[in-house]
């Protein structure tokens, strides 16, 4: 794979892909923490900075953005000042708009973070997470249909972070324009929609939303989840299933005649800062490889080290594509 691997990131360039879910904006104070509030038993953060990121579905189009590909990010977003800032960061990124809704009915999922001495002393989210109006959930659906129609997509991947803008009806109106085009689709799930996803080429949960979504009563991955993951699969016709398991690497999961065909790759060594978005980074390898047809084992290889990279950088942060190139050629080493 190492003589291949200037041609699979050299590919990446030639995808684009429709990257569908639940957007916001992570919003970080930093500073530094040197004595307690005479007011309550908290630390005081005399602040250094303060910036924003892209996050959720739209941190993964940053990744696919950093290693060449063109994301299309659809979403629906509000009419508020924190949206206003959010599409301008997308321009900002270079990233496309035309798939972003904006509704009077919603607001931008914010998450804030105070980070004292480099470490989360606070996290406070302000967001909706009720379902889509069906006047948004038709608006959005008849925007990825029209890009669908009239561009050439790769791929498309639903990022879940179950703030409501993906649901059952949304799925079942996207996979069955995806089949009419023949284009493969990932997923990224959460609990609310876990089994409402069906025909499935990729489908990403790590270990904690395996468990909640199949309401596994283990907490060892033994021959009795083995078989409920075999027969969930069967019954959705998923492809592949890609488990994410922290430090134990990453495992797939395969349909054949004989039955569930499993690969595992173990993860790296790293110095661990934070895992915020390592997730959206797996899946955006994942489905870049996806979509140029590469193997089962490649795509595990490629995306679990992609995954572990982002975890050495603090906040959720895009992988640097020239940093992964380089490690990816000395692991193959």
């Amino acid at each position: 794979m190492k003589e291949q691997l200037r041609t699979i990131f050299d590919g990446f360039s030639s995808c684009k892909v429709l990257v569908i879910g639940d957007v916001m904006l992570d919003d970080y104070v930093k500073g530094s923490v040197t004595r307690i509030s005479p007011e309550a038993p908290v630390p005081i953060v005399n602040i250094d900075n303060r910036y924003v990121y892209l996050g959720g579905a739209a941190n993964v189009a940053l990744n696919m953005k950093a290693l060449g590909a063109e994301p299309i990010l659809c979403s629906v977003v509000g009419n508020d000042a924190k949206s206003d800032l959010f599409l301008q960061t997308m321009r900002s990124d270079n990233l496309s708009t035309e798939g972003i809704v904006q509704s009077n009915e919603r607001k931008l999922t914010v998450k804030y973070r105070v980070l004292g001495n480099n470490v989360q002393l606070l996290r406070m989210d302000d967001e909706h997470t009720h379902l889509l109006s069906e006047n948004d959930r038709k608006s959005l659906v008849d925007r990825i249909a029209k890009i669908i129609s009239l561009q050439k997509i790769d791929a498309i991947v639903f990022e879940d972070y179950d703030k409501g803008v993906i649901s059952a009806d949304l799925i079942d109106e996207i996979v069955l324009s995806a089949e009419t085009k023949k284009i493969p689709i990932t997923v990224d799930p959460k609990k609310r929609n876990f089994k409402d996803y069906h025909h499935i080429a990729i489908f990403k949960p790590n270990w904690k939303e395996l468990r909640e979504g199949l309401d596994l009563d283990t907490t060892e991955l033994d021959q009795q989840a083995l078989k409920t993951i075999e027969e969930f699969m069967r019954t959705k016709n998923h492809d592949r299933l890609l488990l994410t398991l922290s430090e134990k690497g990453i495992l797939m999961a395969q349909l054949t005649e004989n039955g569930l065909l499993i690969e595992r790759e173990p993860a790296h060594v790293r110095k661990i800062a934070d895992v915020s978005g390592a997730g959206d980074t797996v899946i955006a390898v994942a489905t870049l490889c996806l979509a140029l047809g590469l193997s089962s084992e490649d795509i595990m290889l490629l995306s679990n080290l992609a995954g572990g990279l982002v975890c050495e950088q603090v906040g959720v942060v895009a992988i640097d594509g020239d940093s992964y190139y380089m490690e990816a050629l000395r692991v193959l080493e």
